[in-house]
C-alpha cells in the first residue's frame, strides 16, 4: 500500500511512526511533513488546507490510504474532497468533523441527547454575554465557538476577568472568526481525562486513556498551550469510570451523531472531567490529541492500518482493539516564550542518541531543515520527547531522562509531566 499522511506535528510523526510497522506498506508520503518525520515518509510541499492539490498528488501516485491528522482540514472539508474523487481516506466528513468545529454545535447535541457535561449559554452579541456575566457565578468558563489551537478556552475567576474575556474573544478577535460566537460555560471541578476512540459510524472502540498537560509552566500556572506533555494510561480512569461513560458518553454520541445525519467515522476524543457528580464531557475533538498521539500508539498492539480501514468500511466490530500493559509518557521541548513569541531557527543537537534505543522515542513538532541540512527548531512545541516503562514512574524517569540527550538553544520543558502520579499513590 502506498500511504498519505496529512499534517506537520507530533501527532502526524507518531502516525507515520505507527504506520510505518505495518507490512502491508511499501511507501509513506507526508504533507507537508517536518525534519523528523522526512526519516520515515516522503515529504511533499502541500499544506494541509490545499485541498486540489493534495486530491491531485493522492491521485497521480496511486495512493490507497490517506490519514488525516489536523483539525483544520477536516473541518474544512477534506474527508468530502477526497472522497468525491473516489479516493479512501481515514477520518470524519465535514458534517461531522462540526462536533469539533462548532463547541455550540457539540454542546447542543449533548444537550438534546442527555450526554453529562456542564450547564452553558450561547452568544453570538457581546452585549448579551456581558449581561448575562454580570449576575454569573464564578469561576466561569468562556470558549471561543470555532477552531483555536487549543488554546480559545479562558477560566475567568471573576466578573472583570470575564468581561476581559470577552473583549478578547468577541470584539478584539484574539482567535479570529472562532470568536464570532462564544460559549459561557459552569466551571467544574475535577480531574481532566483524555479517552480517544475509534468510530466507524456505528460502533465506538476506545484506545488507552491519557492525561495531558495544559499550562505552560510547571505547577500548572501559566498560558494554556496545545499540551506541554501526556501520560497513559491515567491511574483515575478506573473500570467503573470506563463502564460509566461507554453507556452514558461514548455510545450515547456516536448515536446522536448518526440520528442527527451526521455518520462519524475517524477518531473521536472525549475530553471529560471527573467531577463529584460523575464524568462530563468538557469538550470533543475529531481527530487523534497531540500529544495524546504519543502515549496512546506506542501503546497499541493493532496495525494502523486495518483499524483505519475497518472505520471507512463500518467494520470496526471485527477488530480485537489491543492495548499493551505498559506505560507511556511524553514531555514536550518547547520553544521559550511558547505560547505567545518565541525565535526559531536554532540547531537541534543528540537526536542521534535515540537511534537504536528501544522504548524510547522523539518524536518531532516543530522541526525543519535549514540551509545547511541540519535540523532546527520550527515552531512553538519543537518536540515530544517520549518513553516507555513497565509502569508510569518507571515511564516518567525514562522520559526525563531521554529530555537530556537533546539540546537546543532556547529548550524549555516542563519539570513535573505525570505529577499526578505521585498524588494518586499517596
Amino acid at each position: 500500500m502506498k500511504v498519505l499522511v496529512v499534517g506537520s506535528g507530533g501527532r502526524e510523526h507518531a502516525i507515520v511512526w505507527k504506520a510505518a510497522q505495518s507490512p502491508r506498506v511499501d511507501k509513506i508520503y507526508c504533507a507537508p511533513g517536518n525534519a523528523g518525520i522526512a526519516e520515515l515518509a516522503e515529504c511533499v510541499d502541500i499544506k494541509a488546507m490545499e485541498f486540489d492539490r493534495l486530491v491531485d498528488f493522492a491521485k497521480t501516485n496511486a495512493i490507497d490510504l490517506t490519514i488525516v491528522g489536523m483539525d483544520d482540514p477536516l473541518v474544512g472539508g477534506i474527508v468530502d474532497a477526497f472522497e468525491a474523487e473516489g479516493l479512501r481516506v481515514f477520518g470524519p466528513r465535514k458534517n461531522a468533523a462540526i462536533l469539533e468545529g462548532s463547541k455550540a454545535f457539540s454542546k447542543d447535541l449533548m444537550k438534546k441527547y442527555h450526554i453529562p457535561t456542564a450547564a452553558y449559554e450561547t452568544f453570538t452579541d457581546p452585549k448579551e454575554a456581558v449581561k448575562y456575566l454580570e449576575t454569573s457565578k464564578y469561576p466561569i468558563v468562556l470558549k471561543a465557538d470555532g477552531l483555536a489551537l487549543g488554546k480559545g478556552v479562558l477560566i475567568c475567576e471573576n466578573k472583570e476577568q470575564a468581561l476581559d474575556g470577552v473583549r478578547e474573544i468577541m470584539e478584539d478577535k484574539k482567535f479570529g472568526s472562532a470568536g464570532n460566537k462564544m460559549v459561557v460555560e459552569e466551571f467544574l471541578t475535577g480531574r481532566e481525562v483524555s479517552v480517544l476512540s475509534y468510530v466507524d459510524g456505528k460502533i465506538v472502540k476506545t484506545m488507552a486513556s491519557a492525561q495531558d498537560h495544559k499550562r505552560a509552566k510547571d505547577g500548572d500556572e501559566g498560558l494554556n498551550t496545545g499540551g506541554m506533555g501526556n501520560f497513559s494510561p491515567t491511574p483515575f480512569y478506573t473500570k467503573e469510570v470506563d463502564e460509566y461513560c461507554q453507556k452514558y458518553i461514548f455510545q450515547p454520541t456516536v448515536d446522536a451523531m448518526a440520528a442527527e445525519g451526521r455518520p462519524f467515522k475517524g477518531v473521536i476524543f472525549f475530553g471529560l472531567i471527573l467531577t463529584a457528580d460523575g464524568p462530563k464531557v468538557l469538550e470533543y475533538n475529531a481527530r487523534f490529541g497531540d500529544p495524546e498521539a504519543q502515549v496512546v500508539l506506542p501503546r497499541q498492539e493493532n496495525d494502523i492500518i486495518d483499524v483505519c480501514e475497518a472505520c471507512i468500511d463500518g467494520t470496526l466490530d471485527q477488530i480485537d482493539l489491543k492495548f499493551k500493559d505498559d506505560a507511556c509518557v511524553c514531555v514536550v521541548l518547547a520553544s521559550d516564550g511558547y505560547p505567545v513569541s518565541y525565535k526559531k531557527g536554532y540547531p537541534i543537537r543528540g537526536l542521534d542518541n535515540f537511534k537504536g534505543k528501544d522504548g524510547y522515542y522523539v518524536f518531532h513538532a516543530g522541526t525543519a531543515f535549514n540551509e545547511k541540512g541540519e535540523v532546527v527548531t520550527n515552531g512553538g512545541r519543537v518536540l515530544g520527547v517520549t518513553a516507555l516503562g513497565k509502569d508510569l514512574k518507571e515511564a516518567r524517569a525514562n522520559a526525563y531522562k531521554a529530555v537530556d540527550w537533546v539540546d537546543f538553544d532556547n529548550k524549555y520543558y516542563r519539570h513535573d509531566i505525570g505529577h499526578a502520579i505521585d498524588e494518586f499513590q499517596g
